[in-house]
C-alpha cells in the first residue's frame, strides 16, 4: 500500500492524461494531429525548453554533464540496436529509430516532474533537447538514409536553447510579464503531449505482435541498462541519475511512426513497436522509478 500511495502521484496523472486522449479518439472525436504537433513542436516545446532553463538555477557544469551523458547514451543504445538488428537481419531504417529514440517528452518529461520536481524537469529538460535535436535530424536520415544539415537549422528547440544560455550566461532575470507569458504557454505543452500520445495509441495496430513485443522488450531493456551505465560512467546520482535512467527507459517515441510513414519504411511495424512497448511501460515504468528514487 506505501509503495501505491508513492507511485501514484507520479503515474496517475501520466497514464489518466494519456486515457483521456485514447478514449477521445475512441469515441470518435475529431483531433487534427498536424496542427497539435506543430503547435507543440515550433509554440509550447521551445516556450517550455526556455522557461525552464531561464528560470533554474541549473549551473552550467551540470547542464553539459547532463547533455554528455545524453548523447553517450543515445550513441551507445543505437551502436548496441544495431548490433542486434544486425545479427537478426532486420531492416535498419526500419526499427533502428524506435529502438534509439524514446518518448522523452510524452511520457518522459511529466514523469521526471511529479517525481522530482522543477529540478527534475530542468534537467529533464536537457535531455529533451539533445534527444529531439537528435530525433529530429538524424531520425529522418536514418529513415531516408541520407543526412540533411540544413533540418538542424529548422530545430525551433535549438533557438530556444540559445537564448537561455544568453539569459543565464549574463544572469538576466525575465521580466515578470514575460516570464508569465512564457510559462501560461509552456503549460500546455505537456498536457497536449499526453493527450496526442493517447490519441496516437488508439489508431496505432500492431500486426506482429510476436516481433512487437521482442523489440519492445528490446527497447526498454536496453534503454534502462545504456541509462544505468552511463549514469555511473558520468558519476552521476541523485536527481542527475534519476533522470537519464527515466528518460532513457522509456518506450519508443511516437515521432519513430510519422518518419515511418513518411518513408515508406513499414509504418504498421513500427507502430507495433510503439503500441507494444508502451503497453509494456505500464510495468515497467514503476519498477524504473523504484530504481531510481
Amino acid at each position: 500500500m506505501n509503495l501505491l500511495q508513492a507511485l501514484a502521484p507520479i503515474l496517475a496523472p501520466v497514464f489518466l492524461t494519456a486515457l483521456g486522449g485514447y478514449l477521445w479518439a475512441r469515441a470518435g472525436q475529431p483531433f487534427d494531429h498536424t496542427f497539435v504537433t506543430q503547435l507543440i513542436t515550433i509554440v509550447g516545446a521551445p516556450a517550455l525548453v526556455f522557461s525552464t532553463l531561464a528560470n533554474t538555477a541549473l549551473p552550467f557544469d551540470t547542464a553539459a554533464r547532463m547533455a554528455g551523458a545524453t548523447a553517450v547514451c543515445l550513441l551507445a543504445t543505437a551502436v548496441a540496436a544495431a548490433l542486434v538488428l544486425r545479427v537478426a537481419g532486420l531492416p535498419m531504417k526500419v526499427y533502428l529509430p524506435s529502438l534509439t529514440f524514446p518518448n522523452i517528452g510524452n511520457a518522459g518529461l511529466p514523469v521526471c516532474l511529479f517525481a522530482f520536481g522543477q529540478e527534475g524537469m530542468a534537467l529533464a529538460m536537457v535531455f529533451f533537447t539533445v534527444t529531439s535535436v537528435s530525433q529530429f535530424t538524424l531520425g529522418p536520415a536514418i529513415a531516408a538514409g541520407e543526412l540533411k544539415i540544413g533540418k538542424l537549422l529548422r530545430v525551433p528547440l535549438l533557438y530556444a536553447v540559445a537564448a537561455a544560455i544568453v539569459v543565464l550566461a549574463l544572469g538576466w532575470k525575465l521580466p515578470a510579464w514575460l516570464s508569465n507569458t512564457l510559462g501560461m504557454v509552456s503549460g500546455l505543452t505537456i498536457p497536449l503531449m499526453l493527450l496526442s500520445l493517447g490519441v496516437a495509441l488508439a489508431e496505432l495496430r500492431a500486426p506482429n505482435m510476436l516481433r512487437a513485443a521482442a523489440l519492445s522488450a528490446l527497447r526498454l531493456g536496453l534503454g534502462a541498462a545504456c541509462g544505468l551505465a552511463v549514469a555511473a560512467a558520468f558519476g552521476l546520482d541523485g536527481v542527475a541519475r534519476g533522470v537519464v535512467v527515466i528518460e532513457s527507459s522509456m518506450p519508443a517515441a511516437v515521432f519513430n511512426y510519422l518518419f515511418a510513414r513518411l518513408y515508406d519504411n513499414r509504418p504498421d511495424e513500427v507502430a507495433g513497436v510503439i503500441l507494444v512497448s508502451t503497453l509494456m511501460s505500464a510495468f515497467t515504468l514503476p519498477l524504473v522509478l523504484l530504481a531510481v528514487m
